[in-house]
């Protein structure tokens, strides 16, 4: 089975193919028969445009400038995805694209694509939700087994959800406020770091004294899992204010204790839902926790995840960085993985600005209600 897939929620132009082995009827249990490597993937092309460098100067996403580059380059990452691997359209079993949630623009644009090239090579079209390219991209890497943990951890969102199945998701836990990627971000920008945020502030970090500020732990040791990043950011800047003009220490050190903090939160939060993951689940010897999204490329969280599960005889299970941060292949597996389910969609799919994992988890407050339904 072989997918392509299309990727355009916001400031990545990507496209990918992989391929999912399925049992073939009648076929003997030969493990070296390629056709008996039933539910796993394989990546033959993975290409990702970035756009970082058209909204840097504007310190953050811009949604029109995105959905433009979209048009400029879509075309191109198609036909050069379909030639690194080696096929033509007539080759595939179907198109899947991001139908939401993301910057409306750029999910037009990717969408429209796929049902063109539905419609014109009778293809099946999987609209596929973004969240769930993240929440599935173990099982192409890792082959992981349901049910497990999953740490969704982006820009857009911070969530921890009980993957059950394919299209199958309970969300335990969500941001009240801002999601983790914003606040790396906005706290890169406070603190005159260079777009994109994160992966500056971590960089930072490396140099800091984490141990200098004494930040808050939001929301650490309260009932539930879900998490509040707007105070600490605020901290942040409060401190900043008290020391400025800042030198570059000071900034090395303010990142460190920022990181730190976000560090013991997840380790808290992550630490209640395995031991609920338990109760509900006593059967699984060795339970498996997922990051997912591009703040699971952050190495400090790796490590601190690592050092919680090892704790408690479960396992951290991470897909390579280069398909944390949106991408293609995630896509395509998606709708490899409902392909194989035999759910599809049709050619009249909207396109969505919102689109929850969990449709029966309750909306949060303030800016949570962002993190709820997406």
């Amino acid at each position: 089975m072989i997918v392509l897939g299309i990727e355009t929620s916001c400031d990545e132009t990507a496209a990918a193919v992989v391929r999912r082995f399925e049992d073939k009827p009648g076929t003997t249990a030969n493990p070296s028969r390629q056709e008996n490597r039933s539910g796993q993937g394989e990546i033959l092309s993975n290409v990702v445009l970035s756009q970082i460098e058209d909204h840097a100067i504007y310190g953050g996403v811009v949604p029109e400038i995105a959905a433009r580059a979209h048009v400029e380059s879509l075309d191109g990452i198609i036909r050069k995805a379909l030639a690194d691997a080696g096929l033509t359209f007539a080759d595939l079993d179907g198109v899947a694209a991001t139908s939401g949630p993301g910057l409306i623009g750029g999910v037009l644009i990717g969408l429209m694509s796929a049902k063109a090239i539905a419609a014109a090579h009778n293809l099946p079209l999987i609209a596929v939700n973004h969240l769930e390219g993240h929440a599935l991209t173990a099982r192409l890497t890792n082959n992981a087994p349901f049910p497990h943990l999953l740490l969704l951890v982006s820009g857009g969102h911070s969530q921890i959800l009980l993957v059950k199945g394919v299209g199958e998701y309970e969300r335990w836990g969500t941001t009240i406020d801002d999601a983790l990627g914003e606040a790396f971000d906005k706290t890169a920008k406070l603190l005159g770091l260079p777009y994109p945020g994160g992966p500056e502030v971590e960089k930072a970090a490396k140099l800091g004294d984490a141990k200098r500020f004494a930040l808050p732990r939001s929301m650490k040791g309260r009932e539930g899992y879900d998490f509040s990043f707007s105070g600490l950011k605020s901290a942040v800047r409060r401190e900043a204010e008290k020391i400025a003009p800042l030198s570059d220490q000071d900034v090395a050190d303010l990142c460190a204790s920022f990181q730190a903090a976000i560090c013991d939160i997840l380790k808290d939060r992550i630490g209640k839902a395995l031991a609920t993951f338990r109760e509900r689940f006593p059967d699984s010897a060795k339970p498996q926790l997922i990051v997912a999204g591009g703040v699971a490329a952050n190495q400090a969280i790796r490590a601190t995840l690592d050092a919680v599960l090892s704790q408690q005889q479960a396992e951290l299970v991470a897909p390579p960085i280069s398909l944390c941060t949106d991408n293609g292949a995630m896509i395509a597996w998606a709708g490899a993985e409902r392909l194989a389910l035999g759910l599809t969609d049709p050619l009249d799919s909207p396109a969505r600005p919102r689109w929850p994992l969990d449709n029966k988890a309750a909306a949060k407050i303030g800016k949570g209600r962002k993190g709820a339904k997406a």
